[in-house]
């Protein structure tokens, strides 16, 4: 069980990295890469931040017990 609570852990991390950046884009904070199609679009912040969110739970789930 405890390459099971790793491997959440690990994917939890990097989903909240990346919904972070997604979420960024979208509110046209973060303009990298510059020719990028997220930027500025209202679609990917909501994406981000429901990525970010995932992310937070499954950390939650692979600490908890």
């Amino acid at each position: 069980m405890g390459a099971a609570k790793g491997i959440l852990a690990v994917v939890g991390v990097a989903l909240v990295l990346v919904g972070t950046l997604w979420a960024l884009q979208g509110l046209d904070i973060v303009r990298w890469p510059a020719s990028s199609f997220m930027l500025g679009d209202t679609v990917w912040t909501r994406n981000g931040v429901v990525t970010a969110v995932v992310g937070v739970v499954l950390i939650w789930f692979a600490r908890w017990k």
